[in-house]
């Protein structure tokens, strides 16, 4: 017997606000329509299979879901599709890792609460809030704060890489984090009013001036090279403002919708700015899973006292059963 699941979840374009509240970790999520897509085969004999490097956390995710779902004898065979660029802030790890989670529940034919793939994703590695339907305030270090703010103001956004990479876990741990985020907690307590502002008036000009005074705090912590030129050249073009991503390497110009695949403005923002590496047209979207035909290929009850086998990966890989 055997079930599949499919979900999709949204990466981001960095955060819309990222910091610490009296010393407790937050950020503002900023999903975008570039989508990690997760398939999962959940049954009681799923053979060992060999495991493609690259996609060891969402294997991992699928497993503690398996476990936490009652089902910690079974196995599954795990597909993962995504385009999301690596060591950005684009949250292609937490979309991955969510996706696999809400695959898994997909296939069992449960909609599990946010909460809960939040729990098994900080179990993994600092997490990104896109696993959250609407736009989500959220402690992405410990998860001691959850909150959906709303749904996300129409607004297209530009996001632009000057190159390089960051490691998100390595950047958590610096020991001048926490004292640099002290000193930029009053610009982003006036920051996040802004932006809840905006969210519940539907003013994306509020949220992208929240987010524009997110992105010069930051520079305290990981500086981008011209980035308060390219918000003074954004502004002329009509820009609503410009977030970053806090632990990566894009930042994001927000616009009016359809605005950010106008081919005259992005060759404008290319020749002014000629250091930047690449470019994505995209909209500010919902957070949480997409459902895309999800199957059950077989009715009954998956999780009972039955011997199952398997592997542990990723791409037409198998996660085994019964291990951790």
């Amino acid at each position: 017997m055997s079930l599949r699941g499919v979900a999709l979840v949204p990466g981001s374009c960095g955060e819309i606000v990222q910091g610490t509240c009296l010393g407790r970790n937050f950020l503002v999520s900023c999903p975008v329509n570039w989508y990690s897509r997760v398939t999962i085969t959940v049954g009681e004999k799923i053979e060992n299979a060999v495991t493609p490097h690259g996609c060891f956390k969402a294997a991992r995710a699928v497993r503690l879901m398996l476990d936490t779902l009652g089902c910690a004898r079974f196995g599954a065979v795990v597909t993962v599709s995504s385009s999301l660029p690596v060591g950005k802030g684009m949250a292609s790890s937490t979309a991955d890792i969510a996706a696999a989670c809400y695959a898994v529940a997909a296939a069992l034919g449960i909609r599990p609460e946010p909460e809960k793939v939040a729990e098994i994703a900080l179990s993994i590695e600092p997490t990104d809030g896109t696993f959250s339907p609407g736009i989500a305030l959220f402690d992405h270090v410990r998860g001691r704060v959850f909150e959906v703010l709303g749904s996300p103001p129409s607004m297209g956004i530009l996001a632009v890489d000057f190159g390089g990479k960051v490691d998100t876990l390595e950047f958590n741990r610096r020991p001048d984090l926490p004292y640099l985020n002290r000193l930029n907690e009053p610009e982003l307590a006036r920051a996040l009013t802004l932006v809840r502002l905006g969210i519940e008036k539907g003013d994306p000009r509020a949220v992208g001036e929240g987010a524009t005074i997110s992105a010069l705090a930051n520079q305290r912590i990981l500086p981008k090279p011209g980035l308060e030129e390219l918000i003074d050249f954004a502004a002329r073009m009509g820009a609503y403002g410009v977030n970053v991503a806090h632990s990566g390497t894009v930042a994001g110009i927000l616009l009016p919708p359809g605005k950010e695949r106008d081919p005259h403005l992005i060759r404008q923002f290319r020749e002014r700015f000629p250091e930047i590496k690449a470019h994505y047209p995209l909209r500010l979207t919902e957070g949480g899973p997409r459902y895309p035909g999800n199957v059950r290929y077989k009715t009954g009850t998956l999780c009972e006292e039955t011997p199952a086998r398997g592997g542990s990966g990723r791409t037409g890989g198998a996660v085994r059963s019964g291990t951790r």
